[in-house]
């Protein structure tokens, strides 16, 4: 049995929305939001990865954190998505778009010890706060300054949780000998 289905809007493209921001300003900071997307996601997979697999010393502790900060990536993803359909654009999804357009890479499927998974995550988060600073500063220059406020929000989270991992990072247990 088929059911056609008819497209509201195609991926990539960006139309008027109800708060009057301009389309082709909007253009740019639905770009900018749905990098920042994708790499939420990349950085969420990562997360959950480690938190299925985290064993040790420290795993309870790093188990709880490693969810709750999943918990937090996926509920920064989903602001990201509703401000870029706010704003006329449509959210990207899937794995290969998230992979196309994420500057954070895929860590892959492996699994690794304690230490390189916290590293990994470390590197992870500067490259995904780097992209939202430079992405806030986009957003107040072209006059979308609710785009700039919520990021400002998501870089606090983000800052936190870098440096919790720092913490972690600086245990003796986690040290290889």
């Amino acid at each position: 049995m088929s059911q056609q289905r008819q497209v509201r809007q195609q991926a990539g493209t960006v139309e008027g929305n109800a708060v009057r921001f301009d389309s082709e300003k909007a253009q740019q900071v639905v770009e900018a939001l749905n990098a920042d997307l994708a790499a939420t996601y990349v950085l969420y997979h990562q997360l959950r990865k480690h938190y299925w697999t985290v064993a040790g010393a420290q795993a309870r502790d790093l188990d709880r954190f490693f969810g709750e900060a999943a918990g937090r990536a996926e509920e920064r993803a989903d602001a990201l998505a509703r401000r870029i359909g706010e704003i006329g654009g449509v959210p990207v999804s899937g794995p290969a778009a998230l992979e196309r357009h994420s500057p954070v890479p895929f860590e892959g499927e492996d699994v690794y010890d304690v230490r390189a998974s916290l590293e990994s995550d470390l590197e992870a988060y500067g490259d995904l706060i780097e992209s939202v600073s430079s992405h806030i500063q986009l957003a107040e220059s072209l006059g979308d300054h609710a785009t700039g406020h919520l990021l400002r929000e998501q870089l606090v989270d983000l800052e936190s949780d870098a440096h919790a991992i720092d913490g972690f990072l600086a245990h003796d247990s986690l040290t290889l000998w």
